[in-house]
C-alpha cells in the first residue's frame, strides 16, 4: 500500500493535467514555447504514474482494470469481478 502523501500528489497531479490540458494544446499548436514553461511541471501528462486505483502501487499495474495485479488477484478469487476467473491447466 502507498503511502497516502504518495496518493495525493498523484490526484494533485492529475487535476493538473486536467485544468491545463486545452492551454497546453493550444500553446502547442501556435508554438509558444515560452509561455509553456512558464506553465506548472505538474501539468504535464508525462509526469503522470500509472498507480493502483485501491492501493497506490505503481508496479504490476492493469491498464484494463486500472488497479495492480494484486488487487486484481484478490478481486477475482472473491468473485468480484464477472467472467474472470483463476486459469488452470
Amino acid at each position: 500500500m502507498a503511502k497516502e502523501s504518495v496518493k495525493a500528489r498523484q490526484r494533485k497531479r492529475e487535476r493538473m493535467v486536467a485544468q491545463y490540458a486545452e492551454k497546453r494544446a493550444a500553446l502547442k499548436e501556435a508554438g509558444d514555447w515560452q509561455a509553456l514553461d512558464a506553465l506548472p511541471k505538474n501539468s504535464s501528462k508525462v509526469r503522470l504514474k500509472n498507480r493502483c486505483q485501491l492501493t497506490g502501487r505503481p508496479r504490476g499495474y492493469s491498464r484494463y482494470f486500472g488497479i495492480s495485479r494484486i488487487a486484481l488477484r484478490d478481486m477475482a478469487l472473491n468473485g468480484m469481478i464477472p467472467g474472470l476467473k483463476k486459469a488452470s491447466w
